[in-house]
């Protein structure tokens, strides 16, 4: 065949540098810019993943186990309980809170906001100044929920008299906590620490608790991972969007409720509580369910699996299974989103809350392709955005969950399990659907977004396990 080179027309595809195809448009030359870097970024992060290479069977093995764990775990609502009946060592003087551990000094405003209102709740203090002097004698103790196998959203907030729900991971015997969803407007998790907001705790307490309690004790538990499955191909991706599940529950929970509840009209504001303008009443279930499932597969040696990822509005942080309970942090991200009328970027607090378990569970924004109508509100972008967002994130998970499946994607899995060195060699950064809360206290939910994990966390916990198996080896161990 005769070689045309000299007389066809180029045809240019560039690796590298976007200043080469900007001088070909310059010069009107078709081309196509091809976007790839080198693995890892940088020189010494491909050196540790070179260095690991002599490892991968072992580390490949751990994941298989871990993923395993992920894909049988069984998520069943068991019962309501008292914060300091499950929560080791909790007193009155004890808070949770959102995300890793942060000290009163570098609390965001909603979260120190919301510290006064269960401080209020609790009876500690009868107004703001009591509260923030017993901040001030140093009285009060702060954890973070995941430490005590707990998670709340936003700020997450839980003290010593709020009834929590109770999941237990059927498969395996560990259980998780959560707080009962406090509905839409002035509501503690967003940081409003008003009298409304302390009434509505107190009735949460005293009144739909122990109906919701006796409710779920008739039923014998509800296994929260099938309401999950039916839901995600109802088109929720159970982060931003709640609306399927939010069905399913009130559709289980109706019949139980009118059965144990005598007091009708006790049953009828429960019933307008969990039904009515209240889409993320499911929410805090799924988180619990996504944290039974994920602990069961934390503390496995040599896995690289995420089994948390949290957000406190002040850092954003990430444990990871072969590591143990080391944190891994970074400063939390700004929210690329839609603002409610009146508010900007400039009004909105960092990420916040530990309701970035739904996409560690591989849900949220790693479902974006089975909710695609959600992507309006959150601002960022079109229908197809959301199926590229899914699609980017199998990039960085390690297989596909057998349980979750989206029909838009021919019933293609959710990407399930993100895999710490998947994202430092390929530089891309888990997404999180999420609530934008305002940085002042009292104010609220503004809008809602996308945020990116910051990558140094990833770096971070890369760096701390290539050197932890690098050690492992030298001690005689399996590499």
């Amino acid at each position: 065949m005769k070689n045309n080179l000299l007389n066809s027309e180029l045809q240019v595809v560039n690796i590298g540098l976007d200043i080469f195809p900007q001088d070909l448009e310059e010069q009107n030359v078709p081309n196509i810019n091809l976007s790839w870097r080198p693995p890892a970024g940088d020189k010494k992060m491909l050196n540790l993943l070179t260095k690991l290479e002599s490892s991968k069977d072992r580390i490949s093995e751990a994941n298989e186990k871990a993923i395993e764990i992920v894909q049988n775990g069984q998520p069943v609502l068991m019962d309501i309980l008292p914060a300091h009946e499950v929560i080791s060592g909790m007193d009155k003087y004890t808070l949770l809170h959102a995300g890793p551990p942060v000290g009163w000094e570098n609390m965001c405003g909603p979260m120190r906001a919301g510290v006064f209102a269960a401080l209020k709740y609790e009876g500690l203090a009868k107004d703001d100044q009591e509260a923030e002097n017993l901040l001030k004698e140093g009285k009060i103790k702060f954890a973070s929920c995941n430490d005590f196998h707990t998670v709340g959203p936003m700020t997450g907030i839980t003290s010593y008299s709020m009834p929590l729900y109770v999941v237990e991971n059927k498969t395996y015997g560990n259980f998780s906590y959560t707080t009962i969803n406090e509905g839409m407007g002035k509501v503690l998790r967003f940081g409003a620490n008003s009298q409304e907001v302390v009434d509505r705790l107190k009735w949460i307490e005293n009144e739909l608790a122990p109906e919701l309690k006796k409710a779920i004790q008739l039923s014998g538990g509800l296994n929260l991972k099938v309401v999950i499955s039916q839901a995600v191909t109802m088109g929720d991706e159970l982060h931003m969007r709640n609306a399927a599940t939010a069905a399913l529950y009130v559709r289980y929970l109706s019949p139980l409720l009118a059965e144990v509840c005598t007091d009708q009209q006790r049953l009828i504001r429960i019933l307008k509580f969990i039904s009515i303008n209240n889409d993320q009443i499911f929410l805090n279930l799924a988180m619990a369910a996504g944290k039974a499932t994920l602990e069961a597969a934390h503390n496995i040696p040599g896995s690289t699996l995420v089994t948390i990822m949290a957000r406190n509005g002040y850092e954003f942080g990430i444990k990871v299974s072969g590591l143990g309970d080391q944190w891994f942090t970074a400063p939390a991200n700004r929210i690329n989103g839609l603002y409610f009328s009146g508010y900007s970027q400039e009004d909105a607090n960092p990420d916040m809350g530990d309701s970035a378990i739904m996409e560690t569970y591989s849900l949220g924004g790693f479902a974006m392709a089975t909710a695609p109508a959600i992507i309006r509100f959150l601002g960022t972008g079109t229908a197809y955005d959301a199926f590229a967002n899914t699609h980017e994130m199998y990039e960085i998970t390690l297989a596909e969950n057998r349980q979750f499946i989206m029909p838009n994607l021919n019933f293609r899995g959710t990407p399930t399990g993100i895999d710490i060195l998947k994202v430092v060699e390929s530089g891309i950064e888990p997404i999180i659907n999420t609530a934008i809360s305002h940085k002042e206290p009292g104010v609220g939910m503004i809008g809602a977004g996308m945020a990116r994990a910051p990558k140094d966390v990833f770096i971070r916990a890369f760096q701390a396990f290539a050197e932890n198996m690098e050690n492992s080896k030298g001690k005689g161990g399996k590499p």
